[in-house]
């Protein structure tokens, strides 16, 4: 979809449709009141009817044949504080009424003020972002392609004054960017297993540094075996599929200064191992490597803004299923750092190929490394899916991390990583174990990996609540590429 800025009268221009957006519980001001006398009090007499009232998201599409050039008016509630989220989920509301509408232009009215840059930008990137996503439909896999309603091909935001031109633009650049990374991001974690392998995922590496110029390395298990990745390694024991470490560079900053490592977990299929997990619903395991898939996008994302920043990103891939060569529960690993391990649940897997990625990344000499992993169930229960659970080492980094997800709507919550819960790992045959057991099973799991990042600035998000959706809408949510994207923005220079 093809969007362009303006600072024209919105009643002036030629749409199919016209989108304005009401405030609630107070009076009609702004572009709505513009509207508002361009036809003859219509705009009031909804709200003095109470057809329509505000509420956030809330739409009303009506046609229309006089004062105003569109076709058709569609307002929206943005709610009564007007913050960022009602403005997200006034965006959500118009862009699934519109797309059952058959408009293929439309004009959407941004509600900021001039004395708001910041806040014009923001609204703008919230517009690109949101119908992108009302478009995006995963339908690679059907031989019979579902036949989708006209979308829209071009949207014209309007905005008050000259001076909001250019924030505007920039919004539309960013939401743009971070649409095309959550995309890639959800097309990798809605393929089936059987496609999405190891193997598949280091080719669409590939294919990404080819189109973005990255610099790709992909690592195989002869590689992995030299560098003594035995944690790693010893989780694809069980699959057919050989095990690969992805890793992909981005240089947009000097050559000299350190970059931001972001490490995935890339598993394609969990089934458990031995310790086999329950049939029903296992098949979201697929889901298990969107926190690689999530490297990928914002890899993309940032690629496309061109930042001048420095990211390495670092997926390690495999499969973890039962097989006569599988882990086994009371086994012993050893990792890349030399750190011995004893496995007590063969489906803690995830931390086993993530503190050896999390050991390789040390030779990067990271500004801060940020992993990202569907861990562990706890997180879930413990947040459900609004937030990711937050881990870290380093305040300054959490915080960063904590505004970059209040600012993208894609928000996460800190959790204590606290000593205490270190003496749940302990073994009385290695140095740890890979579970501390039922109590606080995600903040432990986070206490493995900082076992294996003390001399880096480091960061841990869970996201097994967040990463995928149930239900009707069941798949890939592109989560947390949108946070990872704002955080790298607000780290790049502004000059």
């Amino acid at each position: 979809m093809k969007i362009s800025v303006t600072t024209s009268d919105p009643c002036a221009l030629t749409a199919d449709c016209l989108i304005v957006g009401i405030h609630q519980d107070t009076p009609v001001t702004g572009v709505a009141a513009t509207v508002n006398r361009a036809t003859k009090g219509l705009v009031k007499r909804l709200l003095d009817r109470n057809d329509m009232d505000g509420t956030a998201g809330r739409c009303m599409m009506l046609p229309l044949d006089t004062g105003v050039n569109a076709q058709r008016l569609l307002l929206v509630g943005l709610g009564k504080a007007s913050t960022a989220r009602d403005f997200e989920t006034a965006v959500r509301g118009a862009a699934e009424t519109l797309g059952h509408s058959g408009s293929r232009n439309a004009v959407f009215a941004l509600t900021s003020s001039g004395r708001r840059a910041t806040q014009t930008g923001q609204q703008a990137r919230l517009v690109a972002q949101g119908f992108s996503d009302a478009q995006y439909r995963f339908d690679q896999m059907k031989s019979h392609k579902n036949k989708r309603p006209a979308t829209l091909a071009r949207m014209t935001l309007t905005v008050a004054e000259g001076k909001q031109v250019a924030s505007a633009r920039q919004g539309v650049r960013e939401g743009n960017a971070i649409a095309a990374g959550l995309k890639l991001a959800r097309d990798l974690g809605n393929l089936p297993g059987n496609i999405c392998t190891p193997t598949y995922l280091a080719q669409q590496a590939r294919k990404l540094g080819r189109s973005h110029a990255l610099k790709v390395t992909v690592l195989d298990e002869g590689r992995m075996k030299t560098l003594k990745m035995g944690s790693l390694l010893s989780v694809s024991q069980g699959s057919r599929q050989p095990a690969k470490l992805i890793v992909m560079e981005y240089r947009g900053a000097k050559r000299g200064d350190a970059p931001t490592v972001l490490v995935g977990k890339g598993l394609t299929f969990d089934a458990g191992g031995i310790s086999l997990k329950p049939a029903g619903g296992m098949e979201e395991m697929k889901f298990d490597m969107c926190g690689g898939a999530s490297v990928f996008g914002t890899l993309l994302a940032i690629a496309e803004l061109k930042l001048k920043v420095n990211v390495v990103g670092i997926v390690p891939s495999s499969e973890n299923l039962p097989d006569g060569a599988a882990n086994k529960p009371g086994d012993i690993v050893t990792s890349m750092a030399g750190k011995t391990i004893e496995i007590i649940n063969t489906d803690a897997e995830g931390r086993l190929i993530l503190c050896d990625a999390l050991t390789y990344a040390e030779r990067y000499k990271p500004a801060a490394v940020i992993d990202i992993a569907t861990l562990t169930g706890a997180c879930v229960v413990a947040l459900g899916s609004p937030a990711s659970g937050l881990f870290s080492n380093d305040d300054e980094l959490a915080g960063d991390l904590l505004t970059a997800g209040t600012e993208s709507g894609d928000r996460a919550w800190r959790m204590p990583l606290w000593d205490d819960y270190q003496a749940q790992l302990k073994s009385p045959y290695a140095d740890m174990a890979n579970v501390g057991g039922r109590s606080a099973g995600a903040v432990t799991a986070a206490c493995f990996l900082a076992r294996f990042t003390e001399t880096m600035k480091w960061a841990h998000l869970d996201i097994a609540g967040t990463a995928w959706a149930g239900g009707k809408n069941k798949g890939s949510t592109g989560r947390p590429v949108s946070l990872l994207t704002r955080y790298l923005i607000n780290q790049a220079p502004t000059a």
